[in-house]
């Protein structure tokens, strides 16, 4: 993994969006874009609130599915809903990431969601394609959060690798603060899945009984 205190990103540019959702909440952003980003791909900040000396910080991958068409196969439109409001309440920032599918892209994901329809879990169908479980590097983010003089941190995550990683790479997460939780029929399977095969933290007991009930 890269070391981004080698590797500085710079501010591009910063724009005011006021964001409305379809529940009708509401909020004012910053969205910042970078120079020297690693990998070379127009991630953003989106701004919220007003942060403080630690933030609370979301790393948001990108899901068209979901955030855009409100797929039920997942939760990341919620999860996305949820962190605008929670930092924006606290004040701190979301870094929208351009990495569809854990990574593997658009097309890739839907292949696995063939896949799954077929029986498989998330992270076997992945294997089937011969793609990584997880593909995402969280070395652009940290660099982001080191443009934005982002040091440390409350991490809203689930997912105890962006925490490891951004340790990894320089960034003191102070705490990682729980997301909630956002079953559906459709996406059960798939949340247990992610706390069997990578630790993520939600309630199995929860899930076990939702999944046979």
């Amino acid at each position: 993994m890269p070391d981004t205190r080698a590797v500085i990103a710079t501010p591009r540019s910063r724009v005011r969006v006021p964001l409305r959702f379809h529940d009708g909440y509401q909020a004012d952003a910053e969205l910042v874009t970078f120079h020297g980003l690693a990998d070379g791909l127009e991630h953003v900040a989106v701004v919220l609130g007003e942060p403080g000396p630690v933030p609370l910080v979301r790393l948001h991958s990108e899901c068209l599915t979901g955030d855009v068409f409100g797929s039920a196969r997942c939760d990341c439109g919620p999860q996305l809903r949820e962190a605008v409001e929670r930092i924006a309440d606290r004040g701190g920032v979301l870094l929208y990431l351009r990495q569809e599918g854990r990574g593997i892209g658009l097309y890739n994901k839907l292949d696995a969601y063939a896949l799954q329809d077929e029986g498989l879990d998330t992270y076997e169908a992945n294997a089937a394609l011969g793609l990584p479980e997880d593909a995402r590097d969280y070395t652009a983010a940290a660099q982001m959060l080191r443009a934005l003089g982002i040091g440390e941190l409350d991490l809203l995550s689930n997912n105890p690798d962006k925490a490891g990683q951004l340790r990894d790479l320089g960034v003191d997460v102070r705490d990682r603060v729980p997301t909630g939780v956002f079953t559906t029929a459709h996406n059960v399977r798939y949340l247990r899945a992610k706390v069997l095969q990578t630790q993520h933290t939600l309630p199995l007991a929860a899930l076990t009984e939702l999944s046979v009930g």
